[in-house]
């Protein structure tokens, strides 16, 4: 079975959700004689509280089953918590001058269009669902039990979810295997994949979470009774139906993607400002002085949902044509005499800073490999492709754990991918610190598989 490359069919709608907010936020403003002292300040205080409070309540988070009163509800509580926020400004501030009149016009102004916007881009999608068919999502169902069959009609019926159910799979047929199921959801690109829980064996449901992972696709289980599983499971609802998501993954939830995110930014640009802002000039001039080339090395590699990117080194080797397909060994004799140095210290990872402050990583998370040993590795390895659920990270955990550079056995990448999978469902900032804190002393003292 062969990875597949997972598509967000909507990653432009939250960018452009939240460019309209904060345009009405920061405009709307000039609309009323609130009297205020520093009107730039006060927009800059407006947006921070309503990124901090967006985070909180998940004002972002619309899914595409997620009904109109949960968005109305939504709403209220974002600006509830907002209007506190802005008069809090007045105190803080002190600025007994302000108008609370105008400012309380202001609020329900900003309340109305924002509110306005969001149902209307709701409606739309909707439509455009329904009527268009755009912004579907392929699903498959295992099983054939009451809940399944409500669960398709769902489907079938309210087409403005955007799901275009393709099969059922009813395991009590004379002719079913899992193999025929895996083979109909790869070859017909199926994004998720719904069963029930009652209808297959452990056996199964094992078989099952592998091809998933393996495979990139989405599992959401449909349980009997939701009160017997672990409280870890995300429940949703898709009209009255529950439906559980097997992978619980920290750095997905709003609050902690913010963290992530921020902690890269900052410590992204602390290192290009204060480090590679003077040490690229000086390695620059001694890497050409040894050998003649590029001073930068640039690699496809697989990051965030398979997505292939440019990553970007200091040049350690002579240019050679195999430099894209063979990993460096010990005593690898393309490697330069500052190339051995900066690979033993790891400043040649250094450029890869850039590629964070670009979005395709992240400071920490699991390493990215060459396109052609992530394809390999993706047959041989047993639940290899759920790194891909993360960034990768210029450092990880499994670096951490003794599990860099080389990999000389099977052994070396099926422990890199059990940390890996460990660091993505125990993420925790202080853990990305942790690491941080452990690269860099590993740095200072070398590592005896960093050549």
């Amino acid at each position: 079975m062969s990875p597949t490359k997972k598509g967000r069919f909507s990653w432009l709608l939250k960018p452009f959700s939240h460019l309209i907010d904060l345009s009405i936020i920061s405009f709307s403003i000039f609309l009323f004689e609130i009297n205020l002292n520093h009107v730039y300040l006060f927009v800059i205080y407006a947006v921070i509280f309503w990124e901090a409070i967006s985070f909180f309540n998940e004002f972002y988070e619309v899914q595409r089953h997620t009904r109109l009163l949960q968005i109305v509800t939504l709403l209220f509580r974002q600006f509830v918590l907002l209007a506190f926020a802005l008069y809090a400004y007045i105190g803080f501030f002190k600025q007994p001058d302000i108008s609370r009149l105008a400012l309380g016009e202001y609020i329900l102004s900003v309340f109305a269009l924002v509110s306005f916007f969001k149902i209307l881009l709701f409606f739309l999608l909707n439509r455009y669902r329904a009527v268009l068919g755009g912004n579907l999502r392929n699903v498959v169902v295992l099983g054939n039990t009451e809940k399944t069959r409500q669960l398709i009609k769902i489907f079938n019926t309210k087409l403005h979810f955007g799901y275009s159910f393709k099969k059922q799979f009813d395991v009590n047929d004379a002719d079913f295997s899992l193999k025929k199921c895996f083979d109909y959801i790869i070859d017909n690109n199926i994004n998720e994949v719904y069963f029930s829980v009652a209808s297959l064996s452990n056996k199964q449901i094992n078989k099952l979470i592998d091809f998933a992972d393996n495979n990139l696709r989405e599992l959401k289980f449909i349980p009997d009774n939701k009160d017997i599983y672990s409280k870890r499971l995300k429940y949703e609802y898709y009209d009255y139906i529950p439906v559980l998501s097997l992978r619980n993954i920290p750095i997905q939830t709003p609050i902690n993607k913010f963290l992530k995110r921020a902690f890269d930014i900052v410590f992204s640009f602390l290192v290009v400002v204060f480090i590679l802002s003077w040490l690229t000039p000086i390695l620059a001039i001694i890497i050409r002085l040894e050998s003649k080339g590029p001073i930068f090395f640039k690699q496809s590699r697989n990051g965030f949902n398979y997505k292939e990117f440019d990553c970007y080194k200091f040049r350690s080797m002579t240019p050679n044509e195999n430099a894209h397909m063979e990993q460096a060994t010990k005593g690898d004799m393309r490697i330069t005499k500052v190339g051995a140095f900066i690979r033993k210290t790891s400043i040649d990872e250094l450029p890869q800073f850039f590629n964070v402050l670009f979005g395709d990583m992240s400071v920490v998370g699991p390493r990215p490999h060459m396109v052609s040993h992530t394809n390999m590795y993706a047959r041989k390895v047993d639940k290899f492709m759920v790194r891909h659920f993360v960034k990768p990270g210029i450092t990880g955990l499994a670096q951490t754990s003794g599990f860099r550079g080389e990999i000389e056995t099977n052994k070396d990448i099926v422990n890199r991918v059990k940390y890996d999978i460990f660091y993505i469902e125990n993420w925790s900032l202080l853990l990305d610190i942790k690491i941080v804190v452990q690269t860099f002393l590993n740095a200072v003292k070398g590592e005896e598989k960093a050549y």
